[in-house]
C-alpha cells in the first residue's frame, strides 16, 4: 500500500469551516466572452474579490486558526502571502515580521504594512529575503512560516477545490498557477479524491521553470535567476516537501511566457472586467498557448491575484 498523503482531505473540510468567510465561496462562472477565443468551455474562479486581492488568505487563515500558543511569526514573501499572513495575524493580535526583496511590488509592501506587519526589505530577490527571514528566526526565536512547506497552508488553499467541485458538471481539466506549490497541491488533493478523472495541470512562467523541472525530475531542483514579470510564481528554490506533494497529484505542468500572460491579463480586463496580476492570469494564458490541447473540453482555472500598481496597469492593461 502506498503511504498516506501528508495533505488531508479531512483537514481541507475543516479549513472550510475555520477560514474567515471573507475568503470563502469566491465567484465561479462561465467566462463565455473568452470561450470563442479559446475553443473550449471555461469556468473561472475569481480569487481577487477579498481584502488582500488574492487566494493567499485561505492558507494563512487556516494556518493561524490551528496554531498553538502566541508565537512571534516571521515569513518571506513576494507580497501576496505576506498580505494573507498580515491579515490573519492582525485578526488574532499576533506579532509578525515579513521580509521581502527591495524589488517587491510596492503596492503589496504598502498593504502588508497597512495591515500591521513589520515589513523589512532585503536583497534583490525572494531567495535573499528568505535567507534574512531564516536568520531572524534563528536570532530571535520567532517561528518561521514557509509557504509551500507547511501542510496547513496547502490545505487552506485546497478549499478552492472543494468549492470548484460544486459546479454541476465535471471538468476535464483544472489549470492552476504554480509557484511554491501549495495551491496546486491543496486543490489537486481534494479533486483527485472526489473527481479523479479531472486532469490537474500546473502553470509556471517559462522564465521561472524550477517547479516544472523539479516535478518532472521528482526532486527539488534549484534555479539561478528568474526572468519573468510574474512575481507571484517566480520560484527559484522549490521546497522538497512541495515537490513531493505534487508527485502523483499533478498530471502535467505547462510553461507560458510573459507575452501570453500580458495578453491574458488584457483579455480578462476587456472581456470580464477583472484586473489580474501576471501570475493570476497564468491559467488563461495556458489555454491560449495550448489551445489545441484543450479544444472542446470543459476547463476551470483559478484567477489567483489582482495586485498591480497604477504604473503596471498603464504598462500592461492600457498600453
Amino acid at each position: 500500500m502506498s503511504e498516506p498523503h501528508r495533505l488531508s482531505v479531512e483537514r481541507i473540510e475543516q479549513a472550510a469551516r475555520m477560514i474567515d468567510p471573507v475568503f470563502l465561496n469566491s465567484p465561479q462562472f462561465r467566462a463565455e466572452p473568452l470561450e470563442q477565443q479559446l475553443d473550449c468551455r471555461v469556468v473561472v474562479k475569481v480569487e481577487t474579490l477579498n481584502p488582500i486581492r488574492s487566494f493567499k488568505g485561505r492558507g494563512a487563515e487556516y494556518l493561524m486558526a490551528t496554531l498553538s500558543g502566541r508565537p512571534h511569526l516571521v515569513c518571506a514573501t513576494a507580497g501576496n502571502f505576506g498580505q494573507g499572513m498580515a491579515f490573519a495575524a492582525r485578526k488574532r493580535g499576533l506579532p509578525l515580521t515579513i521580509f521581502a526583496s527591495v524589488t517587491a511590488n510596492p503596492l503589496k509592501v504598502e498593504r502588508m504594512r497597512a495591515l500591521g506587519a513589520d515589513v523589512r526589505l532585503v536583497g534583490e530577490n525572494f531567495k535573499a529575503a528568505h535567507s534574512a527571514a531564516k536568520a531572524f528566526a534563528a536570532e530571535t526565536g520567532a517561528r518561521l512560516i514557509e509557504d509551500g512547506r507547511i501542510s496547513a497552508i496547502a490545505e487552506g488553499a485546497g478549499t478552492i477545490g472543494l468549492e470548484l467541485l460544486q459546479w454541476p458538471e465535471p471538468f476535464d481539466a483544472i489549470l492552476v498557477p504554480l509557484g511554491d506549490g501549495a495551491l496546486l497541491a491543496g486543490v489537486a488533493r481534494w479533486v483527485k479524491v472526489h473527481q479523479s478523472a479531472t486532469q490537474m495541470i500546473g502553470i509556471c512562467a517559462s522564465g521561472a521553470p524550477a517547479m516544472e523541472r523539479s516535478w518532472r525530475a521528482k526532486r527539488a531542483q534549484e534555479l539561478g535567476e528568474t526572468q519573468t514579470i510574474a512575481d507571484g510564481i517566480a520560484v527559484q528554490s522549490p521546497y522538497p516537501e512541495a515537490v513531493s506533494d505534487l508527485v502523483g497529484l499533478a498530471d502535467d505542468i505547462l510553461l507560458v511566457d510573459d507575452h501570453a500572460l500580458i495578453t491574458a491579463m488584457q483579455q480578462t480586463h476587456r472581456e470580464l472586467g477583472i484586473v489580474l496580476e501576471p501570475s493570476g492570469a497564468a491559467g488563461l494564458a495556458a489555454l491560449k498557448t495550448y489551445r489545441e490541447r484543450f479544444e472542446g473540453q470543459s476547463v476551470a482555472t483559478i484567477l489567483t491575484g489582482g495586485n498591480v500598481t497604477p504604473e503596471q496597469m498603464r504598462e500592461w492593461l492600457c498600453p
